[in-house]
């Protein structure tokens, strides 16, 4: 099987490992960008804010910048007026990355695991337990945005369900990073090490296992119910 994957699914793959590299490069050189512009960015009109929205909706859609940078660069510079623009963009980013995903796969892993019956059938069980799944993705503060778009939209979850899972699985994280923001006094060690705090730390630390342990627990149960609806339908 993973022979035959790693053939046909080249381009998916180097895709997918892109969306995990890129950011951390990307948001190295934003991050000196936006120290040497601070004045700039302070001083936003409605329009330049709008267009601000737009370009990170991009960037967090191709990798680009993490999802985290972009919450703690907005509270810095915007505070919460900026906050409701940080959810939209992180939906607009979410929809993009997963059009993008079925653009570059164009149904290739499907059609493999046609041929695997387990695999299929794990499939199957993680789209229909897809709410839990993507809010589980979500909540993580490690797992990276662009990567989990990709991998997600690779299930076939319903694009809307997709959506609405993902702005609410975000929601928890983004309001803790964005109020660090806010708190900031200084830019590049906001972006460079985010002093949380001791409850801060505590917070993500419970948000890693939620999310791990949920994944296990539901990735588990998704084998489980492969092996016996196969095992039923031998039988039968």
């Amino acid at each position: 099987m993973w022979k035959k994957l790693l053939q046909q699914n080249t381009g998916t793959l180097v895709y997918s490992a892109l969306l995990v590299v890129v950011p951390v490069l990307v948001s190295s050189a934003l991050a000196l960008w936006l120290y040497n512009n601070q004045a700039m960015m302070q001083a936003l009109t409605g329009w330049q804010m709008l267009l601000y929205f737009v370009v990170v909706s991009l960037t967090m859609a191709f990798a680009l910048t993490p999802t985290t940078f972009v919450a703690l660069a907005t509270g810095f510079f915007l505070g919460w007026t900026g906050f409701p623009g940080v959810v939209v963009s992180y939906g607009i980013a979410a929809l993009i990355g997963y059009g993008m995903a079925r653009l570059v796969d164009q149904g290739k892993l499907e059609k493999l695991l046609h041929q695997f019956p387990k695999a299929e059938g794990v499939m199957e069980e993680l789209r229909d337990q897809s709410w839990s799944l993507i809010i589980l993705t979500r909540i993580s503060p490690v797992l990276p945005f662009a990567f989990m778009t990709f991998v997600l939209s690779l299930v076939q979850v319903p694009r809307l369900r997709f959506l609405l899972a993902s702005m609410v699985g975000m929601l928890p994280r983004t309001l803790f990073f964005f109020w660090v923001g806010t708190q900031a006094q200084d830019l590049l060690s906001l972006l460079q090490d985010p002093n949380a705090g001791t409850g801060g730390k505590l917070l993500m630390g419970a948000l890693v296992i939620i999310s791990l342990g949920g994944l296990y627990v539901l990735l588990n149960r998704a084998f489980k119910k492969a092996l016996s609806r196969k095992k039923s339908g031998g039988v039968a």
